[in-house]
């Protein structure tokens, strides 16, 4: 098997564009075409131009074999017993385009040509039958915290990898109308049945899966299906007691009672008032003690008499100073 100059037979320089490619192909079939050429070896010549078209006119193809050209030509004589060196084609992927513009009989070329890109070309001809659902895909998106606990319809965008017509992937924009369903939880999963990739061979598209995050919201942080709040109460209450009204993600606002001698960081608990669900989850109440500024004569007596009254109280005998 001789190491075949494709170039030669389109008659080009390497150096030569794809349009130059395209016209001297077209030039080349119009003298070679067996249906109306009268030269003697119109249909060997027809078969070259073809494979030499078929490599020249597909970027990969023609990479790879100005590559293996290279390695040929540093390695001595191109003629005679020629064999495509091991790992020659490593890096490159080729299409398969039988329906393309130019030649498509690949059973027609030559060893040549079925020793470099015939494997590939089987690999194509067998994706062409494949048959399989298309993949899953997956996706975050960012919701407020009422939507998560009212349900809500919007529209989201999305960066999406698509396959185009020449079997490349792109990244696109994309456009979905999205139902929130109302308790939806962060981590949790909207699927869109049918929005994930193209299934292959008449096969189902897979879907895609949207990842819920909640957004921060100004009064509630979400743990779980639970919410928490921090809830302001002053040095009177916390010490005496008593109720207190506190707002609820419903909107509602709720009395609690604070329990004498609450301290810092107590946690009231409003079971249910959480992310709704079957096992809805509860709202808890962090209770901030809130010194008032002594900033007027009456505030700062008031701190004097309780001073004075609690004579003893110590906040700092548990360090031993």
């Amino acid at each position: 098997m001789e190491f075949k100059d494709y170039y030669q037979a389109l008659g080009l320089e390497r150096t030569a564009s794809e349009d130059e490619v395209r016209k001297a192909y077209r030039k080349l079939a119009r003298k070679y075409h067996p249906d109306v050429s009268k030269e003697p070896d119109a249909e060997t010549r027809m078969r070259e131009v073809n494979e030499a078209y078929d490599v020249l006119r597909d970027k990969e193809k023609r990479t790879a074999y100005d590559a293996l050209a290279d390695r040929v030509a540093r390695g001595g004589s191109a003629q005679g017993d020629f064999q495509p060196p091991p790992g020659w084609d490593e890096g490159f992927e080729f299409n398969y385009r039988p329906d393309s513009d130019g030649p498509a009989d690949h059973a027609q070329f030559s060893e040549f040509f079925s020793s470099l890109f015939g494997q590939a070309q089987r690999r194509g001809a067998a994706r062409q039958n494949f048959r399989a659902r298309g993949e899953d895909h997956h996706a975050a998106i960012e919701i407020s915290l009422e939507d998560a606990l009212n349900g809500a319809e919007r529209e989201i965008t999305l960066r999406a990898m698509e396959i185009d017509a020449q079997g490349q992937a792109q990244v696109v924009p994309r456009t979905l109308h999205v139902k929130i369903p109302p308790g939806v939880g962060p981590g949790q999963f909207i699927r869109l049945a049918g929005q994930g990739m193209p299934g292959h061979g008449g096969e189902a598209a897979g879907d895609l899966f949207l990842e819920v995050r909640i957004a921060p919201h100004k009064l509630y942080r979400v743990e779980g299906r639970d919410l928490y709040m921090t809830l302001p109460v002053t040095p009177s209450e916390a010490a005496l007691g008593g109720p207190i009204r506190a707002p609820t993600p419903g909107g509602a606002v709720v009395e609690v009672t604070v329990p004498a001698n609450a301290r810092n960081g107590l946690k009231l608990r409003l079971k249910g008032r959480g992310l709704p669900g079957k096992t809805p989850g509860d709202l808890y109440l962090l209770l901030d003690i809130v010194l008032p500024p002594a900033d007027n004569d009456a505030v700062r007596q008031a701190y004097e008499t309780l001073a004075r009254a609690s004579g003893s109280f110590d906040p700092r005998r548990h360090l031993g100073v």
